[in-house]
């Protein structure tokens, strides 16, 4: 694979946003400290994050990273719809990178309603009209990207506005961790040609196969659901896939009637050095039943010392792996056209 082959599956520069994602975390970061934010912990007993597609998927991973330290529970919602318990002592925080995600915009109005404590993170549109109207603490990131190439826009400043408020302790020592870590694979992974290319690796494994990709509920699930979008709309191919323990408890018993699909599956397992002791030994018992029915099974590493730092070192794997996908596949990464079709339909009702 030559660079002279990306250009001309790439045209409109996937590969320059998924190179330059580390500086955008940089960016992101600034913007977090320096973004107004009036809001505080105290007396707020619940956080739901509204949002979709690329704009969730952040809320999903703060879900996922902060279980172990936040001390209200946490909600991602994806529906037009307000959860009942949502109040004036709920935050809700509405979360739509191009501000104009009807869903997200509905509940918007609706968390108004309610009179809940609101945070809103867009680069402009109907969120930002909004917020501005009834004077919520607003983030204003920058626009024109795709909304699952600005994840580090969606992400670092949410993380930052939840220490500023009180909810969680400083993570400037693992955001400092991860970046260094996103910049060595940034060079690394940048190289189509590199003979240390791990997402290209994967790419070569998955391409003309179904994926299934599996990993611990705990603190990945959130990656594990990213990597499948991430497939999705890059590569264009179709991927599953499940968390264990749940997995072993009914997906498991579905390996084993369709013979010939399940060969021609690739199956990934995304793991952690601190994934539960009993997590671990189900991953290597479900790995190897899983092997007799598939040659093609993977196991992908987290690296780094932090958690957010591994947490993002497999997300931005996942990012690289999809879009050399789409390379194989011939596919141009940008574009999206049956959603932007789906919404065409929409607006006419």
């Amino acid at each position: 694979m030559t660079t002279e082959q990306i250009r001309a599956v790439d045209p409109r520069g996937m590969y320059d946003l998924i190179r330059n994602f580390p500086t955008q975390v940089r960016e992101a970061v600034a913007i977090g400290t320096s973004a107004t934010i009036s809001l505080r912990a105290k007396g707020i007993e619940q956080i739901v994050l509204c949002g979709l597609g690329g704009s969730a998927i952040a809320g999903d991973l703060l879900r996922s990273y902060l279980a172990d330290e936040l001390k209200v529970p946490f909600l991602v919602n994806r529906a037009y719809a307000l959860p009942r318990f949502v109040g004036p002592k709920t935050l809700v925080i509405i979360s739509s990178y191009s501000g104009n995600t009807e869903e997200t915009n509905t509940a918007h109005r609706e968390a108004i309603k309610r009179k809940a404590k609101i945070l809103c993170i867009t680069s402009g549109g109907t969120t930002a009209r909004l917020a501005k109207a009834r004077r919520s603490s607003l983030i204003i990131v920058p626009g024109g990207l795709p909304p699952r190439a600005a994840l580090g826009y969606s992400f670092f400043p949410l993380l930052l506005a939840l220490t500023r408020m009180g909810f969680i302790k400083s993570k400037f020592r693992d955001i400092k961790e991860t970046i260094a870590l996103l910049e060595v694979k940034s060079a690394l992974y940048a190289q189509p040609d590199g003979i240390d290319n791990l997402p290209r690796t994967l790419a070569e494994q998955l391409r003309h196969r179904l994926g299934v990709v599996y990993s611990s509920t705990e603190r990945f699930d959130s990656v594990n659901t990213r990597w499948r979008g991430q497939i999705a709309e890059n590569a264009k191919s179709l991927a599953f896939g499940h968390v264990l323990p749940e997995m072993n408890h009914n997906e498991l018993v579905g390996w084993k009637v369709l013979k010939e699909q399940m060969q021609e599956m690739q199956v990934f397992f995304l793991r952690d050095k601190q994934d539960h002791r009993r997590i671990s030994i189900r991953m290597d018992i479900t790995r190897g039943m899983i092997a007799q029915h598939t040659s093609h099974v993977t196991e992908v590493w987290s690296e780094g010392s932090s958690l957010l730092a591994r947490i993002f070192s497999l997300l931005y794997l996942g990012d690289w792996m999809s879009f050399y996908l789409a390379v194989l596949h011939g596919e141009d990464p940008m574009p999206v056209a049956v959603i932007d079709h789906l919404k065409q339909e929409l607006a006419k009702v």
